[in-house]
Formats: structure tokens, sequence, C-alpha cells
């Protein structure tokens, strides 16, 4: 199905060559390129030590062509790694070589407001907050899926509904991935997730401009396969969001809370057959000041909380897990770093934003990172104490991001840095690295055409 999809969007493509510009049909091409170095001292992944470093390369390269009633497009993703080595971490969310990233039809449902599309085949899905569905940025592969997404947007609603299957990135093995090996992505037509989300922009416009407020309801069912183990996870997931968008000379806001029920198997072992009921939630809420001055700087203090599992013994599983939302803009820099995620963390801090010219900007936030339940893992280093002696702190987190555009729209310079000063259960748990506190850092340059 993935191969004939692919094709029959390649050849709507390619049909239309001859006529390009001569029916009013619309091409657009855009791309990407991008090339970051990162360091990272003191790892904190259990099993790993030491330092590490990652060369990092993306390329995209988009075309897409819009016939009045049907609108065709293809977007290729190179995604590589240099300079690891056998003490690095490496995932598929760090390398997938050659690959088709979308391959879709988009179908126009009238034009303007109100107005929509419905999007068959394979694409990425960025969705209001973007904490449960994202094309995301920060990262080296983009994550995609196969399926429909129909998009509605009147005067003041907006309306989202999906359907797809993950796109599994391909291969996944170390030695592969440390090689930049190409094989060819596949649907995991076991997995599905479904939602429906609504927004409405300027709820109360007449009172408060930019006030936005979301309902959404997303779902994910899995079973076995051969080629793709799963934990069997059924879930159902509602939340709500009320948001404020910053503006110069005044508070903004923002309070997201998401709930998900269902059930799971503890691993994805074949003969754990035992379901666990499951029961989570996670919490992101913000409040923030914009001064009205030149470099338009904000102040704000924020939450992150996900719930962990109370006990590892019982019938139930408590963790909120992140499944294909955003994590970085709430949590920190990431790439071969990343320590924080929305899974068992309770994460208060403050962040400050500033633009000091046309063409950059600064951000630093702190966090003062902890356990939302102590028996449970500090997820992302695996690193865990199910006696719950080690206490709950994970420790203070300081990111810095700084931008600038070399040629605006165009060209662009990001340079970053992360400390972690750790707290008493990274020292503590047995399955600890005893690496000293975490440093990382990064440049990229980013050209966008």
């Amino acid at each position: 199905m993935r191969r004939i999809g692919i094709a029959a969007t390649v050849a709507g493509l390619v049909a239309a060559l001859p006529a390009a510009g001569a029916d009013g049909a619309d091409w657009r091409l855009r791309g990407e390129v991008r090339a970051r170095i990162e360091f990272l001292g003191n790892q904190y992944r259990a099993g790993l030590g030491g330092s590490d470093q990652a060369l990092a390369f993306r390329t995209l390269l988009a075309v897409e062509r819009e016939t009045g009633f049907v609108a065709f497009g293809i977007e290729l993703q190179d995604s590589r790694h240099e300079l690891d080595d056998d003490g690095s971490f490496l995932s598929t969310s760090q390398v997938a070589a050659a690959d088709v990233l979308q391959a879709y039809a988009r179908l126009p449902l009238g034009h303007g407001a109100p107005g929509g599309s419905i999007t068959l085949g394979r694409q990425t899905i960025d969705i209001g907050s973007r904490r449960q569905l994202e094309r995301v940025e920060f990262a080296n592969v983009i994550l995609n899926y196969s399926g429909i997404h129909g998009q509605w947007r009147g005067e003041r609603d907006a309306w989202h509904l999906v359907y797809v299957a993950p796109v599994a990135k391909l291969p996944n093995d170390f030695e592969s991935l440390r090689h930049n090996r190409i094989e060819a992505d596949r649907e995991q037509w076991n997995r599905r997730v479904g939602a429906l989300h609504w927004i409405r922009h300027d709820a109360w416009p007449q009172r408060i401009r930019g006030f936005r407020l979301e309902a959404y309801a997303y779902t994910l069912d899995e079973e076995d396969s051969r080629r793709f183990p799963t934990p069997n996870r059924h879930y159902v997931t509602p939340g709500v969001r009320m948001f404020l968008a910053p503006a110069a000379g005044r508070w903004d806001a923002e309070a997201e809370v998401a709930w998900r029920f269902g059930n799971r198997r503890a691993t994805s072992r074949p003969d754990d057959l035992r379901p666990l009921r499951v029961r989570a939630r996670t919490v992101h809420a913000h409040v923030g000041y914009s001064m009205d001055h030149r470099w338009r700087t904000r102040i704000g203090i924020d939450w992150d909380y996900a719930t962990g599992d109370r006990d590892p013994s019982d019938d139930r599983f408590d963790q909120y897990e992140r499944l294909f939302g955003a994590r970085r803009t709430d949590l920190g820099n990431t790439g071969i770093h990343g320590p924080l995620t929305p899974a068992n963390i309770d994460a208060p801090g403050v962040r400050i934003e500033t633009h000091p010219g046309p063409d950059t900007d600064v951000r630093m936030a702190f966090k003062r990172a902890r356990l939302a339940q102590a028996s449970d893992a500090w997820v992302v280093a695996r690193v865990r104490d199910v006696t719950g002696r080690s206490g709950r702190s994970i420790g203070l987190s300081t990111d810095l991001r700084v931008r600038h555009w070399l040629v605006r729209d165009a060209v662009r310079l990001e340079i970053g840095a992360s400390y972690l000063d750790l707290g008493r259960f990274p020292r503590s748990a047995p399955n600890s690295t005893g690496e000293g506190d975490p440093r990382y850092g990064y440049a990229q340059v980013t050209w966008t055409f």
C-alpha cells in the first residue's frame, strides 16, 4: 500500500509536468539544508558514560503542484549523523537516511474562510500546541504518518479530523544507524492514531483579543505484528487548552490539561499478556508579561507536570507517556541531550525571551525538575529506584538559545547550551551513570528556500 500510494503521487506529479504553467496550475518548491555540531559532557543515560559528540545533517526537498481541484505533493528527507562512536546514544529520531517524508494528495474544501482540505497519503501533522502531534523542528528526523487528515476553518472555529498510522523509521539497530545505512521506512498498520481537535479563535474578541480555546480527543490502538511488537496500548486522551498569545505591554497565559484512559501491557514481549489499567494526566501552565519596548522582552513562569507510575507491581500503569508530541519548547534543548520529557515529571520554571535586534532573538529557561513519583523512572535516562529511597530531585536545568538571521528569511545561525545541576536522585539511584553534571552545547546553520 505504501508503494502504491507513493507511486500514485509521483505519477500525478510527472503527468502534470507537461502542463505546468499552461492551465493555471501552481507549482511550489521548498527545501532546507541544515548542519549542526553537538557536544555532550557527562552522559546521564543508564548504560552509557563519558562524553559524546555528533555532527548532524538534515536535508529536505518538497515539491507541490496545485491544479485547482487537487494538489499533489512529495517531500524527501535525508537525516544523517557523523562522529558517533561505540558509546554514543543513537536512535531513529537522529538518523533516517534517504527516504520519503511526504507523498500525498490534498483535496480543497472551498477557499478562504470557511474552507478546508482533506489530505490523503503519507504526511506530517501539526495541530494546536503540538503537544499531541507535531512536525518537529529541532530533532534531526521528522515524524510522519500515513492516512487521512481533514481540516476545516471557519471565521472563528477550526476542526481537525485525523486517522493515520505512524511510519516506522528503518533501519533501527545501532550499527546501521551509526553507518547511516539506507532502508525504506514502513507504515505501522498495526498502530493507529485518531484525533478530533476543535480550536476556537478569539473566543471573546470583544474582551481579550487573541484568546484561544481548544478541546480534543486523541486515540492510540496497537496490536502486535511480526515486524513491530507493541505493548498493545489502547488509549483515549481527551484534553483542553486555553491560550492568550503574547503581545507588547500585555500579560499572556496558557493552561493545557490532558488525561489518558485505557489499557496496555507492561512490555512488548510476546509472552507478556497481563493487561494494566491506564489512568494518567499531564499539565502545562504558564503566565508571562511582554514589555513594551524595542527589545520586546518577555518574562514568564511555567509549570510542567506528568504523572508517574505509583507502584510497578500493581495492575495499573499511571505514567503519562509522550507519544508523538513536542517537548523542546517546554522542556529545553534536545538533540543528543534532552534529559526532560513529559513523563513522570514535576517541573516549575522561569523563562526570559528577548529580541536585541530585528534579526536576533534570545531565550533562557530554568527548570527545577523532580520525579512525580519517586519509585518510577527518570524516563529519558532509563534510571530507576523502585524502592523510592533515592528521592525525587532530578536537578536544576538551565537552557540557552540564540538565533540570528545571517540572511533574513533564508540563512539562520543558532547556538545553544544546557547545564543540568544534578539533584539527589541521579546521584543516588542504583543504575545511574555516576558521571558529573551533564553539559551540552551546539551550533547549527540552516538554509531554507
